[in-house]
């Protein structure tokens, strides 16, 4: 029988994290009573419903609007921190849908209390929705920009895939001439043309999802041979209907192509989706030994930006639990 580690005790990074979708259902219904405005439609109990990807989109605006003051943004940042330290992460890349300073400050603020309470070190990734007028996507770099000695790492570019990323070029490549990451969403929603698009176009190091890239081989070895990470998120790829079941996601595949692959939970609290929870249907599905997921760990560190002695340090832990007996 292969060895079987604690996943618990793996030390993880989380790259694909939504705030406002890990902001917990408790805490929604506070912000919402608090501030008299509507929960998700599709809130059933403590549990999201809804017909498709773009009705998934209109959950997701609610959340948005029901996270608004200073200290709602201070809060979920802790709380992200309090949840993500249990399941062994210890490093989280999380994207904040806004183009205002005050809640990327507030945000900040919270990850540094969290750090201090739980260990888990968050940057931020402010994300541009597709669609949007390019003056929003300005204010978002401005704002990217400030706070980039905070803990800004990248901007994003979220929102339907079916609408084109090219308006926002511009942006884009100066936030990379001006020291930021790009890491946009390609591939999930819309299939090979829209990684294309994101390479070319948008300069991306990294792919939110990206995981269609498997329909074009062209594409694929082009991914492989350039080192582009995939942010990689199967629970929500089934929770979207864009795969049909999780025995079907094409992580293995992606592996099997020599793909650079991260495992990650995209917006946990709507999708029951923690990271840990990934790792642990990587194995329990996809049959992944330990070595394998401690190589998924692995590449979700080099993937990220943080700093040199916490990728150091994290790759010394994920070495030392692979040379654990189980």
């Amino acid at each position: 029988m292969p060895s079987v580690r604690d996943l618990r005790a793996l030390p993880k990074t989380d790259l694909h994290l939504h705030f406002q979708g890990s902001v917990r259902v408790a805490t929604l219904r506070d912000f919402a009573s608090k501030h008299g405005c509507e929960l998700p439609p599709g809130l059933d109990g403590d549990r999201y419903v809804w017909q498709d990807f773009i009705d998934f989109i209109r959950q997701y605006g609610h959340v948005c609007n029901a996270v608004r003051e200073p200290d709602d943004y201070r809060r979920v940042a802790v709380e992200i921190c309090e949840d993500l330290a249990p399941q062994g992460v210890r490093y989280a890349e999380v994207t904040l849908t806004t183009r205002e300073p005050t809640p990327v400050a507030a945000a900040l603020d919270g990850f540094d209390e969290g750090f201090e309470r739980f260990g888990v070190r968050c940057r931020l990734v402010i994300d541009h929705v597709r669609g949007f007028p390019i003056e929003e996507a300005e204010r978002v770099l401005d704002v990217a920009l400030a706070y980039r000695e905070r803990g800004v790492v990248a901007i994003g570019l979220g929102g339907p895939e079916a609408q084109p990323g090219a308006p926002v070029a511009s942006i884009f490549r100066r936030a990379l001439a001006e020291g930021l990451h790009s890491v946009p969403h390609a591939g999930e929603a819309m299939g090979p043309e829209s990684i294309r698009e994101a390479i070319d176009l948008l300069g991306a190091e990294r792919l939110g999802h990206g995981f269609r890239v498997l329909e074009d081989d062209a594409l694929t070895e082009e991914v492989r041979e350039r080192g582009i990470p995939l942010e990689v998120c199967p629970t929500s790829n089934v929770a979207t209907r864009i795969v049909d079941r999780l025995d079907n996601h094409p992580l293995p595949r992606l592996i099997d192509a020599g793909m650079i692959v991260t495992l990650n939970s995209d917006d946990p609290a709507m999708f029951a989706s923690p990271v840990l929870g990934e790792y642990e249907e990587a194995r329990s599905v996809f049959g992944l030994p330990d070595g394998s997921l401690a190589a998924l760990a692995r590449a979700g560190v080099q993937a990220s930006y943080a700093d040199e002695r916490t990728k150091r340090q994290m790759t010394e832990g994920i070495d030392a639990w692979i040379r654990e007996e189980a």
